[in-house]
């Protein structure tokens, strides 16, 4: 048998985590979108927050795509293992049925 062992729950966190960070950029735009000069103090700092704000977007879109796909690859990965692991221990059990042993 391998020594190699998959922390299932472990992946789950990891695909639920991914998830909540795609969502969560996802929601994010311009920290400044609904303030003036008058707030903020100078046309200069607004100014940098709308170029802040432009290039976000397209980095964000970018990440967010990632994180998306990610999260995809870790839930498919979780749920094969799991799957794989039912098979195995019901394959097992029958064996044992065949064999005339009795499970724990």
């Amino acid at each position: 048998m391998g020594d190699q062992e998959a922390d299932i729950e472990r992946i789950k966190e990891c695909a639920a985590a991914l998830k909540r960070v795609h969502d969560t950029f996802s929601k994010r735009s311009n920290p400044a979108k609904a303030f003036g000069t008058g707030e903020l103090g100078s046309q200069r700092l607004l100014d940098a927050f709308d170029e802040f704000d432009s290039n976000w977007k397209v980095r964000r879109r970018k990440l967010t795509d990632e994180l998306l796909s990610l999260h995809k690859i870790t839930k498919t990965a979780a749920d094969s293992y799991e799957q794989v692991d039912s098979e195995l221990a019901n394959a097992l059990r029958e064996s044992d049925k065949r064999d005339g042993r009795t499970g724990s």
